[in-house]
């Protein structure tokens, strides 16, 4: 049996037309990285300089996170929500965001800005005093309930 040629080489029975354009190795032999995973910044910044996305993103929620333990709820989870709808735009226009890349781009960006709008529009929507009122979640709830 054959042994599997090393990316770049000739398989045998393949011509030797010179090396393969191709973008990535033919076989993975461990887990690729996500699309947009490189570093912010250059290897010569430090380290929360390359990492600056994901460090804006929990700067945010960190904030919100307080701002909800010191009694203003409302605040500290419409902040949480923004916090995450600006981790989708970087992740959306930024080619490398580092750590803000778990999956790829376009999971990445539903992903944020799905949790974000839902945190704040829940936020906006919580009693007493509802800031927004959708009349029909009301029913929606009547019906289910009761």
């Amino acid at each position: 049996m054959a042994a599997e040629p090393e990316p770049g080489e000739v398989a045998a029975g393949e011509a030797a037309a010179g090396p393969r354009p191709h973008r990535y190795a033919l076989w993975t032999r461990t887990t690729a990285r996500p699309e947009g995973g490189g570093r912010a910044a250059g290897r010569d910044a430090s380290a929360p300089a390359r990492q600056w996305p994901i460090l804006v993103v929990l700067g945010g929620v960190a904030l919100g996170l307080v701002l909800t333990a010191a009694d203003h709820f409302r605040a500290g989870t419409v902040l949480v929500g923004a916090a995450l709808l600006v981790g989708g735009a970087l992740r959306f226009t930024l080619p490398s965001v580092g750590m803000l890349a778990v999956r790829s781009r376009f999971t990445d960006v539903i992903t944020y800005l799905v949790l974000g709008t839902g945190i704040v529009l829940l936020a906006l929507m919580v009693q007493p005093d509802p800031i927004l009122d959708v009349p029909f979640l009301e029913d929606i709830i009547r019906f289910s309930v009761r």
